[in-house]
């Protein structure tokens, strides 16, 4: 077992929930506009959905690797490719954050709940991803294959749970900051690009 892989994947889990993303934008405005509790509901419905996609690809990329390790690799390839391209559409994208909360309907706590659950299961973006990201890590060469991937999602459910939660149970003083800063968002987008270009990077190394 390589617990420097394990930590790699660690900081870039890191990395990637602090970096401004749709799910963690999301979780920021529903915090500013309904409270941290509601914030927290979403929290707990996106990591739930990260479940979801850690057994699909669990199973199926396990299942590819028994059949073909030439196959695995090029996914590895691929991987590698489409978190390049992820740092090339934040390069070209504006580094401005906008969270504005006007006009949000009031939601129940189940309701967040539910919502962020969903809005995880059925983006295509996020299983794309977790095939891009996952695979690079696997860390043990006796271990299955199946087993890996699952304490792979669990440590990336926990680091983004926890990252998550500071971000709602912050959002007042975050959104202060921002505006006062305007510079953050231009630091926290270099940021996304260096982090997938350097798992990018790992992967294919």
């Amino acid at each position: 077992m390589s617990y420097d892989i394990l930590i790699s994947f660690i900081i870039a889990t890191s990395a990637l929930a602090l970096s401004p993303g749709p799910d963690n934008i999301y979780v920021l405005v529903q915090s500013i506009a309904n409270g941290k509790s509601y914030g927290m509901a979403t929290v707990c419905g996106l990591i739930s959905g990260c479940i979801v996609h850690t057994t699909l690809l669990a199973f199926g990329i396990s299942a590819l690797i028994k059949a073909n390790e030439n196959l695995f690799l090029g996914i590895k390839i691929l991987g590698a490719c489409y978190l390049l391209f992820l740092a090339y559409k934040v390069f070209r994208s504006n580094a401005e954050i906008h969270f504005s909360a006007d006009h949000m309907p009031k939601k129940s706590l189940k309701k967040c709940f539910v919502q962020g659950f969903f809005m995880n299961v059925l983006n295509p973006k996020v299983t794309i991803f977790f095939l891009a990201f996952f695979p690079g890590f696997l860390f043990s060469e006796t271990m299955n294959t199946v087993i890996q991937f699952y304490i792979l999602g669990g440590i990336f459910m926990l680091v983004s749970f926890i990252i998550f939660t500071a971000i709602a149970l912050l959002a007042g003083k975050i959104k202060r900051y921002t505006l006062k800063h305007k510079n953050s968002g231009l630091v926290l987008k270099w940021l996304q690009i260096i982090v997938f270009v350097g798992i990018a990077i790992f992967i294919l190394t």
